[in-house]
């Protein structure tokens, strides 16, 4: 099988941004640990060497076992088994292939058995894995729980748990509940202290918990009697070793088959306290979603290459008319914009990626020594900008997973609609990506603020100030035009005074500063590499016409519009 790092020159081209120097640095705490760890890199190269060789040795794992055993476990599923879950065989030996190439705990420092790899190569490693079998990505990338606990738990916790995360364990987060969704500030899975017991115990049910039976979970819990509100929620550590919570059931699920979605009920569960009581939902299920939402954009990412991948063999192979179907301009068009979009989403991806980085290894420093002001106000800037590109990277990587994987099947045809081929498999493990850790439609709602305050506007202009090759000066003028409309979009609909007029349009502004953005990322890519010059242009095709579309229908709107949708809600 091709290894899945190897194979992919998109992939290995964002290891070299200009910004990955001051990552690595604040990653390595100016490589404070190359006395105390003959393995902790020395310099920038040595650290660029090494997670170079382990992103190889992650390709190969995702293309020699993960992928061949995708349609096993898509197959045969998890199950309960005596209260708990049974992963499928396939499962199993994918976490044992990882666990034997010492690739839990990437991200955690050395002091917990981890590898202290920059986010962005754990990143890189998700979409992967994602690639290979997007179900087993949920699995393998929810050890991601564990810098919650790294970022916010007591010492004794971490050197507790982060050892065990390190050497292979599972973890999960236990958030969601039958009548708490989206909506989280009705949790009421109800935690007390028990005096005698000295300890926590959790009672109640949670639905919908992905690997929910995992070694170890953070759970969101009510821990103030009589409220009803996010103030009363704590977040706690729950050890699966006390074999307290019983899985009642495992969904049956359109994809995403390998990944088990379970049903939990806590009876008496002991449970240790993370952080401060009361921020549970406040601070840190806030940090967890937007690790969460960064992992969704790599899984999306990941499933958009396998569908462009898969699309563009056939098509190579598939022979009509005496020809290979890729021959026919409308199959060759279809497949140069999913080529354009996935580069796109990859584009995004890194590059929020890289905001969070920053500011989270800003975080973590500031625990050890006092920031100076300069890196107060970058901390500041970078945690701004991770904020408004996490609720866009999830919109727009999970929109066009789900589009790639459905031209992806008009590409094969009949034959795409048939378990023949992995297509369909990828087309419905795809589905998930726009609804899960946040609906694209509640990711617009936490973008939309970033539209109205100019972060997005800002961002562009720096793009926009920077300099690009001679030769694509106009793609350069184009993005520029279109971030005139977008300015024009925005004050209109602003200049209205109404905030359901905003709510009205917020998803196509959002969309449209995305459609910029994503443009000058690809154009700052192709004034570097020649090889992306054709999909830089052909995406900002692509966003020059979504754009003028929202645009217009922006320009003819009124507050008529939200008149007749209350009157389609008034007759239903």
């Amino acid at each position: 099988m091709a290894n899945f790092f190897l194979d992919n020159k998109d992939l290995q081209f964002h290891m070299n941004h200009p910004l990955m120097k001051k990552i690595v640095e604040l990653k390595e705490k100016g490589y404070a640990d190359k006395d105390a760890y003959d393995y902790a890199p020395v310099d920038f190269e040595d650290a660029q060497d090494s997670y170079r060789r382990v992103m190889e040795i992650v390709g190969e794992v995702c293309g020699d076992v993960i992928a061949p055993n995708a349609e096993g476990v898509d197959h045969d599923g998890p199950k309960v088994v005596n209260d708990h879950v049974e992963y499928a065989p396939g499962t199993a030996r994918n976490i044992e292939a990882l666990r034997q190439a010492g690739l839990f705990g990437l991200t955690l420092p050395r002091k917990y058995e981890g590898l202290n790899f920059p986010l962005v190569y754990f990143v890189m490693a998700n979409e992967m894995v994602a690639r290979a079998d997007a179900g087993f990505e949920n699995i393998w990338g929810l050890q991601d729980c564990a810098e919650t606990l790294n970022e916010f738990a007591s010492e004794e916790l971490k050197a507790k748990y982060l050892p065990r995360v390190s050497r292979g364990e599972t973890c999960a987060m236990d958030l969601t509940e039958p009548d708490a969704g989206s909506d989280l500030q009705a949790v009421m899975l109800k935690a007390h202290w028990d005096e005698a017991k000295g300890t926590w115990l959790l009672n109640g049910v949670k639905r919908f918990i992905t690997n929910g039976d995992g070694h170890i979970s953070l759970v969101l819990a009510r821990s103030e009697e009589g409220t009803t509100d996010a103030r009363g929620l704590s977040m706690f550590v729950y050890d699966r070793s006390h074999m307290a919570v019983k899985v009642r059931r495992i969904e049956n699920k359109l994809g995403i088959k390998g990944s088990p979605t379970c049903e939990l009920v806590f009876t008496n569960a002991p449970a240790e306290l993370v952080g401060d009581r009361k921020m549970g939902l406040i601070k840190y299920v806030m940090s967890l979603m937007n690790a969460a939402r960064l992992g969704i954009g790599a899984q999306s990412t990941g499933l958009s290459e396998a569908a462009y991948r898969e699309a563009l063999k056939y098509a190579q192979e598939r022979m009509q008319f005496g020809k290979p179907i890729i021959e026919f301009p409308a199959v060759a068009e279809m497949l140069s914009n999913m080529k354009a979009k996935l580069y796109g989403s990859r584009a995004m991806l890194y590059e929020t990626t890289r905001f969070v980085e920053i500011y989270k290894d800003y975080t973590h420093l500031s625990h050890d020594r006092k920031l100076t002001p300069e890196e107060r106000a970058e901390m500041k800037t970078y945690t701004r900008l991770a904020d408004a590109f996490t609720p866009m990277l999830k919109l727009m990587s999970s929109e066009y997973c789900n589009q790639l994987a459905y031209d992806a099947i008009q590409v094969f045809g009949g034959s795409g609609y048939m378990k023949d081929y992995p297509i369909e498999r990828i087309y419905r493990d795809a589905r998930i990506t726009n609804i899960y850790e946040g609906t694209s439609q509640l990711q617009v709602v936490a973008a939309i603020r970033h539209v109205t305050t100019g972060t997005y506007l800002n961002q562009i202009r720096e793009y926009e100030a920077q300099t690009y090759a001679a030769d694509l000066g106009h793609v350069h003028q184009k993005l520029i035009a279109m971030r005139e409309l977008y300015e024009r979009a925005v004050e209109k609909v602003t200049a209205a005074g109404s905030n359901e007029f905003i709510d009205f349009h917020a998803r196509r502004m959002v969309e449209m500063a995305a459609h910029i953005i994503i443009g000058y990322l690809l154009l700052r890519q192709a004034s570097e590499v020649e090889e992306y010059r054709v999909s830089a242009q052909l995406y900002v095709k692509h966003g020059e016409a979504q754009n003028a579309a929202a645009a217009e229908y922006i320009a003819q709107s009124s507050s008529d519009d939200l008149d007749l949708i209350t009157a389609v809600r008034q007759a239903e």
